[in-house]
């Protein structure tokens, strides 16, 4: 059953008219109470922070948000066309500080097609497939939007209503492509290089309103619509194949809807019900079935009838929740929001970003995608606030990527990059078959003095998941208007940030064929040959609640110090701001950092400085 567009306007509206300060920040609350549910209890945990984007969206929003490859977000509108239901994007860029809460807003060009609930890709040469649509005039066609020249081209029609699809990368790139059809489980693959459609192997279940995820294996999972029989796409053989049954219902029989799916840092994948259940995946690695299990109920008879959730970089999951579906509601108001902790089986709920403990309006207007920063970016439908939540506690080991070698491409303007990780642990966020916003492809971040750059990447190898020790590669443009050197430089997947590695100002000069990199451990010896910034020193080192920085600048100069832990990933700001020449003591509050090494980063327009800092 699909979502009533009358309803849809009717919510849009009424999230619409909520009111939000141009920048709030709810500070994580603490739980004092423990509450029992059903397999779960909702414990003290530590939260993260709701901040608000300062600028406001000049249109609402309609649905996914895409993470473009220059670490832009694409974010789809109800502005153009002329059936309300909107052909066109607008990109959220990062300031010159990287923050995407004080980012600017531009419009793109528009799409062909208008569309609402559609499927989404971005492609491994950096270009976005969107095809269908559950409303609007592209139901029945796909198009590709080309970010280098900002202009969209038309895919042949692909044969049959592709409606909310599901999509998913294959490995070698083409798109696999739910046909949306009544009750038939056709496929077809598309061929970004040819811009054809082909046919692919049918489901063995009704994949319509089901919920894809990607396994390490590269194959792909799905629950069979209002059953409790799962399969897997195999991609060499090219066919599904039958796997375990499900022990609970995920789907409701009111609306026949699911919520997301996604894989954990343990290489489960977990399913979040329409009904309030949940259940864990463990693959077997083969075409072999796997195994599923049971996992907590949702607290508060509280389910995802259609709604997103985000694996965020603490290995925890954001997601949106609502009173579960009736015979007379199929769709329930107000939206709660919470964080799943997959190794405690624990609920946290969460204040919304409104404000409140509730957002008022079907929890299936809501979106989330993985900034390249660590924070998740969350939009509904009908509103132009956009929000960001911070999650607390460090990112996760197992999806920091590794970069290791950097290349110059012989006769063009381009770079080659090696490491490890670069697709991270799973697929980023995910919403089910409405559309599908994976980030988990790698972006290239590069800081120069106080300026944060993304560069472009394309053609990576794999947009696979897990993939471990196995070798990545991708290739990169440098950003326009990049300032002058020393850079440090990180590979970014799902918002998991290698360590840092330094290279010279001389780096990208047009002789250079390959770029000597070093790592954070050692960046402090580099760059203190250049830096303005004498004599650096913490204490006390280990801290506790707070530590004094002390340092002398050589001359006057803006110093940006920043903490960082040793993932890449930024804790807070201590300063940025111009300082006078001489003796400095700036004192760093410490008591909302874990236990563990971090590095305490003095950036002044010649250079970087890296000093060790522990925390008790």
């Amino acid at each position: 059953m699909k979502k009533n567009l009358l309803q849809l306007n009717v919510c849009m509206a009424a999230s619409n008219g909520h009111t939000a300060k141009a920048k709030t920040t709810f500070p994580g609350l603490m739980l004092l109470f423990l509450l029992c549910c059903s397999f779960a209890i909702q414990q003290v945990q530590a939260q993260g922070t709701w901040s608000t984007v300062t600028n406001i969206c000049p249109a609402a929003n309609a649905g996914v948000m895409l993470i473009l490859s220059d670490g832009t977000v694409m974010c789809k509108t109800s502005a153009g066309g002329t059936d309300g239901i909107g052909n066109t994007w607008y990109r959220l860029k990062p300031d010159a500080t990287g923050s995407y809460i004080n980012g600017t807003w531009s419009p793109l060009n528009p799409m062909i097609n208008t569309r609402l609930y559609f499927s989404s890709q971005v492609l491994k040469d950096g270009r976005v497939y969107v095809a269908g649509g559950e409303y609007g005039t592209g139901g029945s066609q796909g198009e590709t939007y080309n970010p280098l020249t900002n202009t969209w081209t038309a895919a042949p029609p692909p044969g049959a209503f592709l409606s909310d699809a599901n999509s998913a990368i294959l490995p070698n790139g083409k798109v696999l492509q739910a046909m949306v059809t009544g009750n038939l489980k056709p496929n077809k693959i598309y061929d970004p290089v040819t811009n054809t459609y082909a046919a692919g192997p049918s489901c063995l279940g009704i994949h319509n309103e089901s919920t894809w995820v990607k396994l390490p294996d590269e194959s792909i999972l799905q629950v069979d619509r209002n059953a409790v029989t799962s399969e897997r796409y195999i991609p060499s053989l090219n066919q599904w194949v039958a796997d375990a049954n499900v022990p609970v219902s995920l789907y409701d029989p009111f609306g026949l809807e699911t919520g997301a799916g996604l894989l954990l840092p343990d290489g489960r994948a977990f399913y979040i019900g329409s009904t309030g259940h949940t259940a864990y995946y463990t693959p077997s690695g083969s075409a072999a079935p796997g195994s599923w299990a049971a996992g907590p109920d949702f607290p508060n008879a509280q389910g995802a009838p259609d709604a997103p959730a985000a694996m965020m970089v603490n290995g925890k999951v954001l997601c949106t929740v609502s009173p579960a579906p009736t015979s007379a509601n199929h769709f329930p108001s107000p939206t709660s929001f919470y964080e799943f902790d997959y190794l405690t089986n624990t609920f946290l709920r969460l204040n919304a970003p409104t404000g409140g403990l509730t957002y008022n309006a079907p929890c299936y207007v809501s979106n989330m995608v993985d900034l390249p920063d660590g924070k998740v970016l969350v939009s509904f439908q009908g509103s132009s606030t956009y929000y960001v939540y911070t999650p607390a506690g460090a990112a996760i080991a197992a999806g920091k990527p590794t970069l290791s070698t950097i290349k110059k491409v012989a006769g063009s303007k381009s770079y080659r990059i090696t490491g490890k990780l670069f697709n991270g642990i799973s697929e980023g966020a995910c919403y089910g078959d409405d559309w599908q916003m994976a980030s988990n492809y790698p972006l290239l971040r590069i800081t120069a003095g106080a300026n944060v750059f993304y560069a472009r990447t394309f053609n990576w190898n794999s947009t696979g998941v897990m993939r471990g020790a196995a070798a990545d590669t991708a290739f990169f443009t440098l950003p326009a208007g990049l300032t002058a050197g020393p850079y440090s430089i990180s590979v970014v997947a799902n918002g998991i940030a290698s360590t840092p590695v330094v290279v010279p100002a001389s780096a990208f000069s047009s002789n250079t064929p390959e770029i000597a990199i070093t790592s954070a451990e050692t960046a402090a010896a580099i760059t203190a040959q250049v830096t303005d910034v004498k004599a650096a020193a913490v204490y006390p080192n280990p801290a506790k609640n707070q530590t004094n920085l002390q340092f002398t600048l050589a001359q006057s100069t803006h110093v940006a110090v920043k903490v960082y832990d040793m993932s890449g990933k930024e804790n807070m700001t201590v300063v940025n701001s111009d300082l006078q020449q001489g003796y400095h003591s700036l004192p760093v509050n410490t008591s909302r950092l874990t236990s563990g090494l971090y590095m305490i980063r003095m950036i002044t327009n010649t250079g970087v400085t890296n000093v060790k800092l522990v925390v008790q």
